[in-house]
C-alpha cells in the first residue's frame, strides 16, 4: 500500500513568492516613503530608501490645499453604496440566471454578456447627456451611483459560481419545507454565495474607488471623489511629488482597510471558486 506523500515547496517556489512579495509591496513602500519626504529627497541620487519624519506634515498639507476630506467622504459613499447594490443585484440575478427557469433566459444572458464587450467610452456622451439635461444630476453623487449600481460581469460572476456552488436538491428541499422564491434567496441562495459576494465586492469597491474617467466629466472640484482630487494635487506647474504621493498614501488607506476586513473571505472565496469541478 502506498503511502501519500505529503506536497512540500522547495527553497526555490519560498524564494520566487517572497521576491513577489517584495515587488508587490514595494510601490506602497516607496509611497510611504516619498510621503514621508521633502520633494528634494525624492530626487536625490541614490534614491532614499527610508522613511523620514515630515509624513504628518505632508498629511496637513493635502488636507489644506485641496478639499481632501469631503473627496474621502464621497468617495467612501459611492464606493460603499454601489457595492452594496452591485453584490445585492448581481447576487439575485446570478441566482435566476443559473437556477430559476423563465422564457427567453439563454438570449436574455447572452446580451447582458454581450454587453461587457462594448467600450465604455462609447456611452459616456449619451450618459453625461442623461444626466446633466435629463435628470439634472450633473455634479451630484447619484450621477456616480445609479449608473454604476448594477453590472454585466457582476451578474455573469454571480451566475457562474451558483450554477456548481448551489445543488439543486437543496432549493427542491427548501421548496419542500414550504420556502417561497423570496425565501429561497435569502434563507439559502444568499449563504451559499456569501464566499463570491465577498470577492465580487472587493473587486466592485476598488474599481469604484479607483475610478477616475467618469467622474472626471460629470464632477467638478467643488464636489469631487478623491481620485479627482488627486488630479488636482498634481496639476501643478511645479509637481510636489512628495504631496502628490502623500495623497495616494490617504487614498490607500481605505482600500486596504477594506481588505483587511474582508480579506480572509476573499481569500476563500477564490479558494472555493479554484477547487469546484
Amino acid at each position: 500500500m502506498r503511502r501519500n506523500r505529503q506536497l512540500s515547496a522547495g527553497r526555490g517556489v519560498y524564494l520566487v513568492l517572497v521576491v513577489a512579495v517584495l515587488l508587490s509591496v514595494f510601490p506602497l513602500y516607496w509611497t510611504l516613503v516619498a510621503a514621508s519626504r521633502d520633494n528634494t529627497d525624492i530626487h536625490r541620487v541614490p534614491p532614499v530608501l527610508l522613511p523620514g519624519g515630515n509624513l504628518f506634515a505632508n498629511i496637513a498639507r493635502a488636507f489644506d490645499q485641496s478639499d481632501m476630506q469631503l473627496a474621502l467622504i464621497n468617495s467612501l459613499i459611492v464606493a460603499s453604496t454601489v457595492t452594496v447594490s452591485v453584490v445585492l443585484t448581481s447576487t439575485l440575478g446570478g441566482f435566476a440566471f443559473a437556477k430559476l427557469p423563465f422564457r427567453g433566459r439563454r438570449p436574455l444572458l447572452a446580451t447582458v454578456v454581450a454587453t461587457m464587450m462594448v467600450p465604455t467610452q462609447l456611452g459616456i456622451i449619451p450618459l453625461y447627456i442623461m444626466m446633466a439635461n435629463w435628470l439634472h444630476w450633473a455634479d451630484h453623487l447619484q450621477a456616480l451611483i445609479v449608473p454604476a449600481a448594477a453590472n454585466a460581469f457582476g451578474l455573469f460572476f454571480m451566475r457562474q459560481y451558483l450554477v456548481s456552488a448551489l445543488p439543486d436538491e437543496l432549493l427542491d428541499a427548501g421548496r419542500i419545507d414550504g420556502c417561497t422564491t423570496r425565501g429561497l434567496a435569502w434563507h439559502i441562495v444568499l449563504p451559499a454565495a456569501r464566499p463570491a459576494m465577498s470577492v465580487l465586492g472587493m473587486l466592485t469597491f476598488m474599481a469604484s474607488w479607483n475610478d477616475f474617467y467618469w467622474p472626471k466629466v460629470v464632477m467638478t472640484q467643488q464636489n469631487p471623489t478623491i481620485q479627482l482630487t488627486l488630479s488636482e494635487l498634481a496639476s501643478g506647474y511645479i509637481k510636489d511629488y512628495s504631496l502628490v504621493l502623500t495623497g495616494a498614501l490617504i487614498a490607500s488607506v481605505p482600500v486596504i482597510t477594506a481588505f483587511l476586513l474582508m480579506g480572509r473571505q476573499v481569500i476563500d472565496g477564490i479558494m472555493q471558486g479554484a477547487t469546484k469541478g
